[in-house]
């Protein structure tokens, strides 16, 4: 029973709730909270919009350039050549003597 009563009285509630939004919306004063965008409003309300989009973008790309500088995957210090980066594949164990030998030959070592 008392499961059955917080039911109806939360359907009453709800239906209470949702009758009297439009009502509590529809407000007599007419500058309820102030006049809003007049005057000079309009403009510095997409211009603030605007802004703050760009900021958000700004930042974003700043982020992802900041987390991009840091991995260094992919990436060979410019003095290194063909052959030295060769020679350490083949000394981590990447591969193996005959392919060493071939591609160095391919390289012109």
């Amino acid at each position: 029973m008392t499961a059955k009563l917080t039911r109806t009285f939360g359907f009453a509630a709800l239906a209470a709730l949702t009758y009297a939004a439009p009502a509590l919306a529809q407000q007599t004063e007419r500058y309820y909270y102030g006049p809003h965008m007049w005057g000079w409003g309009w403009f510095f309300g997409p211009v603030a919009m605007i802004g703050t989009l760009v900021l958000v973008l700004v930042v974003a790309a700043m982020a992802a350039r900041w987390m991009g500088d840091r991995s260094g995957a992919g990436r060979t210090a410019p003095d290194k050549t063909a052959q030295d980066i060769l020679a350490e594949r083949f000394a981590r164990g990447e591969i193996d003597k005959d392919e060493f030998e071939e591609r160095r030959k391919l390289l012109g070592a």
